[in-house]
């Protein structure tokens, strides 16, 4: 499978692709191709030196573009406002059968903490934003909007934590969670209809504003 991750310079980008480069080839994408080639080398090195024997895919960078016309699999590791340049830009350039996947929060931060832009400013959720932009697209899916960046980072580190999953698609559920399965400590808790995603996006505001009041390392969430 091929897996595009458009934004993968980013941290979330670097665990994503440093996770699921064991079984998959991941294509880093950048405005800046330069840039997403000199990701993908650092983070396969990285792995390299980590895995080397378990080892069945590879990473490679190019531009946003260039990546979403090849992606089975396409992770939108963007902020809040590129969504709509971003859905344009490739709109017209994906196959019918990728999955689209947002991680998208859309959060600002005051003098009083973390907050959830749409609820504050009366916008929409990401992932509503996303498939609007993307009309001929059915294949979106919301997820990983709670999960620790760091741990992500750091491959030898399970995450110990749930991650809430939207989608209209049940194909495409099947293909994330697939996914997510492969990420150690992980576990998929489908949330319901992709209009239900504001419920998983506001999570992570909170997630912070707790991590910061009560000094709290890395935090994730996880239902017993």
């Amino acid at each position: 499978m091929k897996i595009g991750i458009i934004g993968g310079t980013g941290g979330m980008g670097e665990g994503f692709a440093q996770r699921w480069c064991l079984n998959h080839d991941v294509l880093i994408g950048s405005r800046d191709k330069q840039k997403a080639e000199k990701a993908a080398e650092d983070n396969l090195n990285n792995i390299k030196g980590m895995f080397a024997d378990k080892l069945k895919g590879t990473i490679s960078g190019n531009d946003n573009i260039s990546i979403s016309k090849e992606s089975d699999v396409l992770i939108l590791s963007i902020p809040y406002d590129n969504i709509i340049g971003t859905c344009k830009d490739i709109s017209n350039t994906i196959n019918d059968n990728c999955v689209i996947v947002s991680p998208i929060v859309p959060m600002g931060r005051n003098e009083k903490g973390f907050y959830y832009i749409p609820i504050e400013e009366g916008k929409k959720s990401a992932a509503v934003l996303v498939a609007e932009n993307l009309p001929n697209c059915n294949k979106i899916v919301s997820a990983f909007h709670t999960i620790s960046e760091i741990k992500l980072k750091n491959p030898k580190m399970p995450l110990n934590a749930d991650t809430f999953v939207c989608t209209d698609n049940k194909e495409s559920l099947s293909v994330v969670n697939s996914l997510i399965n492969e990420i150690e400590g992980l576990r998929s808790i489908f949330l319901g209809p992709l209009s239900l995603s504001y419920q998983a996006e506001v999570i992570t505001p909170m997630i912070l504003n707790a991590s910061k009041q009560n000094k709290i390392k890395h935090p994730g969430i996880k239902l017993v």
